[in-house]
């Protein structure tokens, strides 16, 4: 037996049993052994039943004196009680609706249960207790898996105790140098000692082990990629100012950090490395204008560009914008989403193969496998945090070694941009055009109750000013229908609510056809639409310059950067704009949130502050950046561990840059494993 074999190797394991754990994603032993505790339990010792206090988890041996089965109470079922004795005292074990394990217990035998233990009716009683035979209990610390249906923890605990004996063969995948300069202890040590520490000193060197595994693996993988991206020869664009003849037709004046971001894509441009340019910029910092200009130089070099939009009516909104201003210099402007009819997509494809469009505008459409261009020389993708890297990948490989910009409006802390987008320079934006006026923001607790609902009510009194003064308004709720489970405003309801005060209202989630979510949005536009409710379905969205109000019901349900790119659906025109965040269920963390949003709106800042109270799942969220998963590792938490192996992957990739080498062979197939084949990284 080795760690490639399936599971059902393993004694117990079936197909039913394997198709649970498959729901885990674990295929192989070696899934097994990398599937990381969440938790653990100290079983080192075994406490006397009159030494037991009320809410101190502990584990105790008793023999079972009385079993009294089968007795109703209400929704809890089948309630199963035990008398459970030692010399020293009794208590009360209960488990609610498990008659099921009435036969997993005999008078007069003994276990040990760890749980912990609270008072009922001034008598000492521990529920749903952890339990195991006296014959099989093994003392230690313990640990805590996480599971899913059909799994048990005692099944995981057996399993992972049957695979022990296969880390001592583990062969070592770093070579003895990045483990003697790192302070590394073995894999098999670490495997062994992180699902059954011997104490826990021990644990905390193989989750340091494990910990630093993750980064430099990820780190590696990262900065090949960029290496690889770089070391071909890119298209050379002409050395001279061409870009110049736009930036003089345009009806503003550039900021400073557009400044400085043009002349960092125009020193790519006219190099001969492949430009890999992320150009991160808060909401409105003018993003839009400097894919412009790119673009434009791309096109008077000779070759075609295309920018790939996540929605259809913002690739729409993108296509009439550049189409108008590109049309003054004669130069072609195409679209293309995946609503169009045959004939129209036939068309803009020939046109396109033909080089008789320049420029091409459109959703993931433009990366079907029948859209050909002529010369391709710049792509483009808006709001990469919506796009996988995949995605990028397949718009980027329509043409040869073409330079590649990538945009977001998603703040993201600096600290962390280097390891989300690594394979790419990064340039900021944190400059606002002049004019643009502060979004007036306030938060409030407007919980149930007489105070809540005045709150609300203010609220809403001023949206209907401002929609009388001509104005327009969006009210965001966390659920599409009212839910058991989470305690929150619908969007259905408020929408209810709020259709008696609202003549031209309308409703938009993510339920909704694709089609008709874009024709609300484009009524929403035209100004057809006073208020529109909404779920984040309208994060992204397209520009409306009379909405100068944001209503984010709930707020205590959204992170940092999305109630920051909610409020930047506002503040795009002329007229002060406002954000109301009306927490339901007040908490320091929501509070503080709320106090953060009043303070500033610098969506790096608020990026940063972000990371600091929940750590990077607000920015990383989900695989959609193209990060894969960590199962140990920590961002936020292990930023110095990441620092580290961060320098020990600069170093490998230095000595050894396509890890060829023998000693670097394992980490090279890691590497692989982690970012899949078919994405550029090819080492």
């Amino acid at each position: 037996m080795n760690l490639q074999d399936n599971l059902t190797a393993l004694k117990g394991v079936g197909p039913k049993k394997a198709n649970a754990f498959a729901n885990m994603n674990i295929h192989t032993l070696e899934d097994l052994a990398y599937t990381i505790p969440r938790g653990y339990e100290d079983r080192r010792s075994i406490v006397d039943i009159k030494n037991l206090k009320e809410g101190e988890t502990a584990a105790f041996l008793g023999t079972v004196d009385q079993i009294v089965p089968g007795r109703f109470r209400g929704k809890r079922g089948q309630v199963l009680k035990l008398l459970v004795s030692d010399d020293t005292g009794s208590i009360e074990v209960v488990f609610f609706n498990a008659s099921y394990l009435t036969k997993a217990f005999a008078i007069n035998a003994a276990f040990v249960f760890y749980g912990t233990p609270s008072y009922n009716r001034d008598r000492l009683q521990v529920i749903h207790p952890d339990f195991t035979k006296q014959a099989e209990f093994v003392k230690g610390i313990v640990p805590v898996y996480p599971l899913t249906k059909g799994v048990t923890q005692k099944e995981m605990r057996r399993l992972q105790r049957e695979i022990l004996p296969l880390y001592d063969e583990l062969e070592e995948y770093l070579s003895e140098e990045t483990v003697r300069r790192n302070h590394l202890c073995g894999l098999g040590y670490a495997l062994r000692n992180l699902h059954f520490p011997e104490d826990k000193q021990r644990l905390l060197e193989s989750k340091y082990r494990m910990i630093f595994d993750e980064f430099l693996v990820l780190e590696t993988g990262i900065m090949a990629a960029k290496n690889r991206a770089g070391a071909g020869k890119g298209i050379a664009f002409a050395q001279n100012d061409c870009e110049q003849e736009y930036i003089c037709t345009l009806p503003y004046a550039l900021t400073g950090a557009q400044e400085r971001c043009v002349r960092e894509i125009k020193a790519d441009m006219e190099s001969t490395r492949t430009m890999n340019r992320l150009v991160q910029g808060d909401v409105g910092s003018g993003k839009t204008a400097v894919a412009e200009i790119a673009m434009y130089k791309a096109v008077r070099n000779g070759y075609q560009a295309v920018m790939m939009a996540p929605t259809e009516i913002l690739a729409r909104q993108h296509f009439e914008g550049m189409q108008q201003s590109f049309a003054k210099h004669g130069i072609r402007t195409g679209f293309l989403v995946g609503s169009m009819k045959a004939a129209e997509k036939r068309a803009v494809l020939e046109d396109l193969e033909q080089h008789r469009l320049d420029i091409l505008i459109g959703t993931h459409a433009v990366i079907q496998d029948n859209v050909a261009f002529a010369n391709l020389g710049l792509v483009i993708t808006d709001e990469q945090h919506r796009f996988g890297v995949n995605q990028r990948v397949l718009l980027q490989n329509k043409g040869e070694n073409i330079n590649v910009l990538v945009m977001t409006a998603t703040p993201i802390p600096r600290t962390l941009a280097v390891v989300l987008y690594g394979d790419l320079d990064v340039s900021v934006i944190d400059e606002l055009p002049p004019g643009r006026q502060e979004i007036i923001t306030r938060c409030a607790v407007a919980g149930e109750g007489m105070n809540g609902n005045l709150l609300r009510r203010k609220c809403y009194d001023f949206v209907e000013r401002q929609v009388r003064a001509g104005r327009q308004a969006y009210v965001v709720t966390p659920l599409i229908d009212e839910s058991e489970a989470i305690d929150a405003r619908s969007v259905n309801e408020v929408y209810e609510e709020l259709s008696k005060l609202f003549e031209r209202i309308a409703l938009l989630h993510g339920a909704m056809k694709q089609e008709e979510k874009d024709a609300i949005m484009e009524q929403f536009g035209r100004g057809d639409i006073d208020v529109l409710v909404a779920t984040v379905v309208i994060e992204v969205g397209i520009n409306v310059p009379n909405a100068t109000v944001m209503v984010v019901e709930n707020a205590e349900r959204f992170g940092l950067a999305q109630l920051h790119q909610l409020r930047g659906r506002v503040g795009r025109g002329e007229h002060q704009s406002y954000c109301f965040l009306l927490i339901e269920h007040g908490s320091e963390l929501a509070e503080k949130r709320g106090q953060i949003m009043e303070q500033s709106s610098d969506g790096f800042f608020i990026a940063e502050e972000d990371l600091k109270l929940r750590g990077p799942g607000e920015i990383f969220g989900t695989r959609q950046h193209g990060l894969p998963d960590l199962k140990i590792a920590d961002m936020a938490r292990h930023m110095d561990v990441l620092s580290r192996a961060r320098e020990e992957a600069l170093r490998i990739l230095k000595e050894d840059p396509e890890l060829a080498a023998g000693e670097h062979l394992g980490l090279r197939g890691r590497v692989t494993k982690l970012f899949g084949e078919d994405m550029t990284l090819h080492l």
